[in-house]
């Protein structure tokens, strides 16, 4: 095919710890074709390319058509959690060695107050190594560069064995001349090491969070960009020549080169995806208010949206690790289908955060697993069909029994459904309390929202939640089991370029100025990433506290009545505001977006009426029934039914119990209500 003839379909790949999905969609009719394979985790760009193939081949297309591949991926996450990156390094300001190490007072909220130790840091002090210089807070250099020392530190670092090293000087955020020489002689004196300068990925106050982001970064970067050259080496051998994007934690996608720099950035790639891609959906279904819970084989990401608006928030964390990067506001406990189910030593039933995974999975897979999970409960009680994806992969009842009778039943002396429902109600605990953390412990009242489930095993728990929650409507989207890789095509070029300012001293001519160079940062990313002027866009954002507080919040900025924007703020989240307290600007964040085009949506035709294609028995608390059957490839704009039910479909099964309705909506989501 020439370079001149149309390219008009999009592939979305979104790996995750059990599943591969993928979205193929044509831009020039609004057709999407969905795949699912089993992931890889070894190497992940082998589901990648198999899962590309696969679709590909459903839809009958040819790779060359492809002009654009969205990727979500979790390969920084799992580094970071596991500790698994590079040997790394870090280079920092004569007299600020143990900076890791003291760290920040706080305990975790769950922690025992007596019994917590603190985690071991990514760099241990003989990884840490000083150079000789000092910055001021305003930006005056007290001590010149020795460049002499920083030789010392390249030495250091090769003897130390570092395959990356991460550069932190002191208020580098306010001037940054000297970190960005150290980290040129640097790369010089250690060819082959990846180099993060603080500055390149979060140049704002605070030395631990700052030294942490640039340490998390250079560990991952060797990594992550072993892995995104070999995707783009496979692309290329599959006849796919079109440009890489990757999903970052804000819920925007970057081109490769930039998540090469920064591949920190990617550290909630996936989960944010799929919010990106429930957002879509609600507004298609004209739902403004969602809470969403994204359930996968591993663990269940939970977010709440108005009004189509995405929050971002800079304290996030990964694991222990604090990463104040923006990033989707956001819960993610271990709760999932491969969860596995055990009875501690005290008697208790307990459910994950240990994960069965792809491999060998839960027991009922057939791949060799000995251990209960939550998907074998859903198998035992009658609530999934006999085979997932289509057919391809069955499901061993028997094995699913066996395991759930040893693991819990015996030990519990309970029944084999009391210990599946057991199972259910345990990790339906879990996910509640994390989803009263972004509702109501933010001021929310669930009741207000309509609770969006997706992940392979999202719409199995929507209902329960929903009735734990007194929510009474769940909208089921119409791939639930692919949102992630659906919410990739929704997704649009996105970065932040952030600065801070010294505290009270921020005037407005300071301010502009600030935003001015950011400004022009964010031009130089936007010709980087190839954005027409027409699609381009930036919002100008303030971080704000009062005079002594430990924390900010991200406040429009308009000028003259940001105080007054501010105090309103903080009564929403707090619910009072300190008339007589000194409102002062800490940092200066543009947020610059670069416009994609929009997938097209298509209306379902109407339908025929739902008809059950087989009926199987289910065993709910209130007693055993036989449940009808659903396809969902058979359901039509406007068909009803009435639970208890399934729906099967090639990447979930939706549960509908007794006591709630289905009506399948226009663009083809189903909305799930409770009759009480």
């Amino acid at each position: 095919m020439s370079s001149t003839e149309p390219r008009p379909l999009s592939v979305a790949v979104d790996i995750g710890g059990t599943f591969t999905d993928i979205t193929l969609q044509d831009s020039a009719t609004g057709r999407a074709w969905t795949a699912k394979t089993p992931s890889t985790p070894h190497d992940p760009s082998e589901a990648f390319l198999t899962g590309v193939r696969l679709v590909l081949e459903k839809a009958g297309e040819q790779a060359a058509r492809i002009g654009r591949v969205l990727h979500g991926t979790t390969i920084a996450t799992n580094l970071i959690l596991e500790n698994k990156g590079a040997v790394t390094a870090l280079v920092t300001t004569a007299g600020f060695r143990h900076v890791l190490e003291i760290g920040r007072q706080d305990i975790p909220r769950r922690a025992n107050l007596h019994a917590w130790v603190k985690p071991k840091r990514p760099v241990p002090p003989s990884r840490v190594f000083e150079v000789t210089e000092r910055i001021a807070a305003d930006g005056a250099v007290l001590t010149p560069l020795d460049e002499d020392s920083v030789q010392r530190a390249a030495e250091a670092c090769r003897e130390a064995g570092a395959a990356a090293v991460a550069v932190c000087l002191l208020h580098a955020f306010t001037a940054p001349a000297h970190e960005r020489r150290v980290a040129e002689l640097l790369r010089a004196a250690l060819p082959g090491v990846a180099v993060t300068a603080s500055v390149d990925v979060l140049p704002v106050v605070r030395e631990y969070e700052r030294s942490l982001a640039a340490i998390l970064n250079a560990q991952v970067m060797p990594a992550v960009s072993t892995y995104v050259r070999r995707l783009e080496e496979r692309l290329a051998e599959d006849s796919i020549d079109a440009p890489l994007l990757l999903m970052k934690s804000n819920g925007g996608v970057a081109g490769a080169a930039s998540i090469r720099r920064a591949p920190a950035v990617t550290a909630l790639s996936g989960p944010a995806a799929g919010v990106v891609g429930a957002r879509a959906m609600a507004a298609a279904a004209g739902v403004p208010k969602i809470l969403t819970v994204d359930i996968g084989g591993t663990s269940a990401d939970i977010c709440l949206m108005q009004g189509g608006a995405i929050n971002l928030t800079q304290r996030g964390s990964v694991g222990d690790w604090p990463l104040p990067l923006p990033m989707l506001d956001m819960v993610t406990i271990g709760a999932g289908g491969g969860s596995i189910a055990r009875v501690t030593a005290e008697g208790a039933l307990a459910v994950g955060p240990e994960s069965a995974g792809a491999n060998p999975g839960p027991a009922c897979y057939g791949r060799g697993g000995q251990r209960a999970t939550v998907t074998d409960a859903h198998v035992v009680l009658g609530h999934l069909p006999t085979a997932l994806l289509g057919g391809r992969m069955q499901l061993d009842m028997a094995a699913s029994e066996a395991v759930v009778m040893r693991e819990v039943a015996a030990p519990l002396n309970l029944s084999l459904h009391e210990a599946a429902r057991g199972i259910l109600a345990v990790v339906d605990s879990n996910m509640v309390g994390a989803l009263r953390v972004v509702s109501v412990e933010r001021g929310h009242d669930p009741r207000d929202f309509a609770l969006v489930p997706f992940g392979g095993a999202g719409p199995l728990h929507g209902c329960a939640l929903a009735t734990m929650l007194g929510i009474g409507q769940v909208l089921v989207p119409p791939s639930p089991g692919v949102l992630c890789a659906q919410g990739l095509l929704s997704a649009d070029l996105r970065a932040e370029f952030s600065r801070s300012v010294l505290p009270g001293q921020a005037d407005l001519a300071t301010i502009e100025a600030g935003f001015a160079e950011l400004e022009a940062e964010a031009a130089a990313w936007f010709a980087e990433e190839g954005v027409a002027p027409q699609a381009r866009s930036t919002e100008r954002i303030v971080l704000m506290r009062y005079a002594g507080q430990g924390g900010e919040l991200p406040v429009p900025w308009r000028g003259a009545s940001a105080a007054a924007d501010f105090a309103a703020a903080h009564r929403a989240l707090y619910g009072f505001d300190l008339p007589q307290g000194r409102a002062e600007i800490v940092t200066l964040r543009l947020e610059a977006v670069g416009a994609l085009p929009a997938p097209v949506t298509k209306a379902l035709a109407q339908g025929a009426g739902a008809q059950p294609y087989a009926t199987q028995a289910v065993h709910f608390e209130s007693g055993s029934v036989q449940a009808g059957i659903f396809d969902r490839a058979s359901l039509g704009q406007g068909d009803r039914l009435q639970g208890p039910a399934i729906i099967t479909q090639l990447d979930a099964t939706t549960l509908l119990p007794p006591g709630w309705t289905a009506e399948v909506l226009e663009f083809g989501a189903i909305l799930l209500r409770r009759l009480s």
